[in-house]
């Protein structure tokens, strides 16, 4: 199948039909890796990146803004 290399943005980009994405399991937002080998342009799925909250903040060395609040005194039969 031959494509036509276009204009994206900044970018250039590609379409890849529908029945190719379906053949190899990829759908709209999952993550492909790109790579070049012998001159060939190879588009492989990615495995499913799973980030922990921890590791997302495991460098974050600013203060701890999360306190404590009440949205508002209770006004009826509400057991807090």
């Amino acid at each position: 199948m031959e494509t036509k290399v276009q204009k994206w943005g900044n970018s250039s980009g590609i379409r890849i039909p529908s029945s190719i994405l379906k053949s190899l399991n990829i759908s709209i937002n999952d993550y492909v890796t790109i790579s070049e080998e012998d001159k060939k342009i190879i588009i492989t799925k990615s495995k499913k990146r799973q980030v922990s909250l921890k590791t997302l903040f495991e460098n974050y060395k600013g203060e701890n803004l999360s306190k404590e609040f009440e949205w508002d005194d209770p006004v009826g039969e509400e057991i807090w």
